[in-house]
């Protein structure tokens, strides 16, 4: 009895782990995912402009290991990079989505790959959640943290 309690439990925890819920308008929940990939793409093409643009202007982000950072110039200046230093790849896979109103979460995995200046790649992959606020027909993101798995 107890080995079929522990396999179901597994079996549950296993298929549950790789699902994903999405809760909201259709309308909405297709902004959000389009503001995640364009988030992405805005990273490794280092266009810290629209980086800023992704968040609102009272935002937090919550990187790993350090303090919270606030507001769109902070934010700008911690995403920015040395020159010889580039991101190949960003991605993030969202897990679930959930609009409540003008607020939303997402919480998932991300990943990416950074090229060194003399050539060596690191890659690295971590977990997220991000709160999203609604302003005027755009969704932005209010707070974002994340930090990395091994």
């Amino acid at each position: 009895m107890k080995s079929i309690l522990i396999t179901t439990v597994l079996l549950f925890s296993f298929l549950n782990g790789f699902s994903q819920e999405f809760i909201g308008s259709k309308k909405d929940l297709e902004q959000i995912k389009q503001n995640t990939k364009d988030f992405s793409q805005y990273v490794v093409n280092d266009n810290y402009k629209m980086i800023g643009e992704s968040y609102t202007a009272d935002a937090k982000i919550f990187p790993n290991q350090t303090k919270i950072i606030e507001g769109t110039n902070a934010i700008v200046s911690y995403w920015k990079h040395p020159d010889d230093i580039s991101i190949t790849h960003h991605k993030i896979t969202q897990s679930e989505i959930k609009i409540m109103g003008a607020e939303a979460y997402d919480y998932g995995y991300y990943e990416g790959q950074t090229k060194k200046a003399n050539g060596d790649l690191i890659d690295w992959k971590g977990k997220y959640v991000i709160i999203w606020r609604k302003e005027g027909d755009d969704w932005k993101m209010y707070l974002d943290i994340w930090n990395g798995v091994r």
